[in-house]
């Protein structure tokens, strides 16, 4: 399965650990987390599920491509990394 993490600013919001997920695609893994974890959902998706534009997602350390449907593809050994962009002064 592969396997899913996030940032620690995202987890001093929401305590998500990484985990194994199901799931062929970053949507079907992210929304296996988002079954456990609902209220993740407003941090990382915009209104019509698409990834905001602070937020991140990498497959074993590549920025995934579709940034809306989420449908770049995840195999067994893939590790997804989610991460929030700090900004401020």
């Amino acid at each position: 399965m592969p396997t899913i993490a996030f940032s620690k600013n995202i987890r001093t919001h929401v305590d998500v650990d990484r985990t194994a997920v199901a799931g062929k695609t970053v949507r079907e893994a992210l929304d296996s987390v988002l079954e456990t974890q609902p209220k993740l959902g407003s941090y990382l998706l915009d209104d019509a599920g698409g990834v905001r534009k602070h937020v991140a997602i990498f497959i074993n350390g590549e920025s995934i491509r579709d940034r809306e449907k989420l449908s770049d593809a995840v195999a067994e050994s893939d590790e997804i990394f989610v991460m929030q962009a700090l900004s401020g002064g």
